[in-house]
């Protein structure tokens, strides 16, 4: 098929992408970044001296989690099998060369974080079902791996100070998975400042690691908290335990990162679906916007010079890696994504309060009413924005409209929207979805008729759980990679989940079974009344196969009309080609059960 007939759709998938750049602390004209040039996600060197790019990787299922040394000597990478997210860190010179163990004597398990000191010396956090998580200390002199941190409930890798003398840890040894403290200590497990705003798991009052100063003997701390009802910055000295809180005038969540220098601090600030960058003087405490456009920053960063890069999109411009020095830093060879529609927004009174949904309209269609994909994102601590999106882009394409819910469980509405879901996990969201389904059918959006509901991930989840507790509401469903028996899905996903879903049920499935049953979509699978499609990898970690296959099984034996479609990867695939496939069977799915 040649360019001109391939339909855009494809092209929005094809059209070469990269992502923001990486660049070496230490050697900043040295970075890595992502693309999919080759059909395949994988990682890439970029000299920015040189000019010279080169592909780093190549595996048959794509390559995305990568990092470089801070002296730029060395790329480091995480080796799975497939997608299924077990592994080990291996590592290749910058200039290129043959891949060696990164971390030898550590066996493979499920990433927790990485940090890399300027001497070689490397923190590698690690998760297993068997040890919990653990934290090694990783020298280049041929010793073996020490262990310096051990805890069956999940924790992580945050940052490693400048000088490589202090290690941020992200942990939750109080039980709440949803709401980490903070733990700093030294390379031998010392502990040096210790910061908990669960009050050992009474409050539900999360932490993050955004970074140590990057200057040498600085002992402050970034760090993101949540005191004020939402996600923002403050400065932690862990030498002296000096808390400074920048209660930043933004509505909305607020993180941030350190300029190079450490002299300010790069402010990222969401809030109703779209994103735009700060800079802030800890001193003069000044905030001064940095300019770019009305849509979503997905990633950013300062340059040592003081300019910033950014990855930038909207819902109807393709991403773009830009410079506030101006243009555009990296471009993508080969094609361009066409456009899409821009998305408007809407706000509909939902039982737990107002819920942010973006609709899309399909040009060329008449006026509506349009059938109409309900398209669930994942998470579920996400959210949609005015972002570029390939996939809703073809359902427009083909005369569909598209709405986004933004339903309590959703990051960049609060801490409270965000922690709603707990303990009657899938049928809040599913209440905020059909508080937004009954406004598209009512302003004459969406044919009620007409109706698909779909996702990926929670958002397949979401799906399967919708279609059962919410039998006449819809006509089609389409769930990729989701929780179909949540039970059984517990005992298979990865450790780190299993947390997480101890958190969100308040106990494990045999501690609060009738929670864990009133949440499962395999309850409600004998009221499912229209034609589903599954599509699942079966290396798949955080929604194993077996779960679903005993969704699959009951479907079958009641001669439900399904299709299910497994495929070699896991939580999703990073190959450019098996995407598409994906998506022109769930058009064509949906078209063979809903008159365009």
């Amino acid at each position: 098929m040649t360019t001109n007939d391939m339909p855009d759709w494809e092209k929005r998938f094809r059209a070469p992408r990269v992502g923001l750049p990486e660049w070496a602390e230490d050697a900043p004209d040295r970075s890595l970044f992502v693309s999919n040039a080759t059909g395949t996600y994988e990682l890439y060197a970029w000299d920015r001296a040189t000019g010279t790019r080169r592909q780093a990787t190549d595996r048959p299922n794509g390559t995305t989690d990568g990092t470089l040394s801070p002296d730029g000597e060395w790329i480091w990478w995480f080796s799975d099998t497939d997608g299924d997210e077990f592994g080990t860190w291996v590592r290749q010179p910058f200039a290129g060369g043959p891949d060696e163990p990164a971390t030898p004597g550590l066996a493979p398990s499920y990433p927790a974080g990485l940090a890399i000191g300027r001497d070689g010396t490397a923190v590698v956090g690690r998760s297993t079902d068997e040890d919990g998580t653990t934290v090694h200390i990783a020298r280049t002199d041929g010793t073996a791996p020490v262990e310096i941190y051990r805890h069956r409930e999940s924790a992580g890798v945050g940052d490693l100070s400048h000088d490589g003398t202090l290690i941020a840890l992200e942990h939750t040894e109080h039980g709440d998975a949803m709401h980490a403290s903070l733990r700093v200590v030294t390379l031998d497990g010392t502990t040096v400042a210790e910061l908990d705003d669960t009050k050992g798991g009474a409050e539900e009052l999360g932490l993050e690691v955004l970074g140590f100063a990057p200057v040498a003997g600085d002992t402050r701390l970034l760090v993101g908290h949540q005191r004020r009802g939402r996600w923002e910055p403050m400065i932690w000295d862990v030498a002296t335990g000096t808390e400074t809180e920048l209660a930043l005038d933004l509505p909305g969540d607020v993180g941030a990162q350190w300029y190079p220098d450490g002299s300010a601090l790069l402010v990222e600030h969401g809030y109703e679906a779209r994103s735009e960058l700060w800079r802030f003087d800890p001193v003069t405490r000044e905030l001064v916007r940095v300019d770019t456009p009305p849509g979503t920053v997905s990633a950013a960063g300062a340059r040592p010079d003081g300019t910033v890069e950014y990855l930038w999109s909207s819902a109807a411009e393709p991403s773009s890696v830009r410079s506030t020095a101006g243009g555009t830093v990296l471009d993508a060879p080969g094609m361009t994504a066409p456009g899409s529609v821009p998305v408007e927004d809407v706000w509909v009174e939902g039982p737990g309060g107002r819920i942010h949904a973006l609709a899309q309209r399909p040009v060329g269609h008449g006026d509506g009413p349009f059938p109409t994909v309900f398209e669930i994102h994942g998470g579920p601590a996400w959210h949609d924005s005015d972002a570029f999106g390939a996939a809703p882009a073809a359902w427009l394409d083909h005369g569909f409209a598209v709405v986004r819910v933004n339903y309590r469980g959703s990051t960049g509405y609060g801490r409270e929207w965000t922690d709603a879901l707990k303990h009657r996990v899938g049928l809040i969201e599913l209440e905020d979805i059909s508080a937004v389904r009954a406004w598209a059918v009512a302003s004459g959006l969406a044919d009620p008729a007409r109706l698909v509901l779909s996702g990926g991930s929670w958002g397949g989840y979401l799906t399967l759980l919708g279609l059962g507790t919410q039998p006449g509401d819809w006509a089609v469903g389409l769930a990729a990679v989701p929780v179909a028996d949540y039970v059984t899905a517990y005992h298979d996903e990865m450790e780190a989940l299993k947390a997480l879903d101890r958190t969100l049920f308040g106990g494990t499935p045999e501690e609060v079974p009738d929670r864990f049953a009133a949440s499962s979509p395999l309850t409600y699978v004998d009221a499912v009344r229209v034609p589903v499609h599954i599509a699942a990898g079966v290396n798949d970690p955080r929604c194993p196969i077996r779960q679903i296959d005993n969704y699959v099984d009951r479907l079958a034996a009641r001669g439900a009309v399904h299709e299910v479609y497994r495929y070699d990867a896991g939580h999703g695939s990073l190959v450019v080609e098996e995407r598409i496939k994906q998506v022109r069977m769930e058009i064509d799915f949906a078209l063979r059960h809903v008159a365009p």
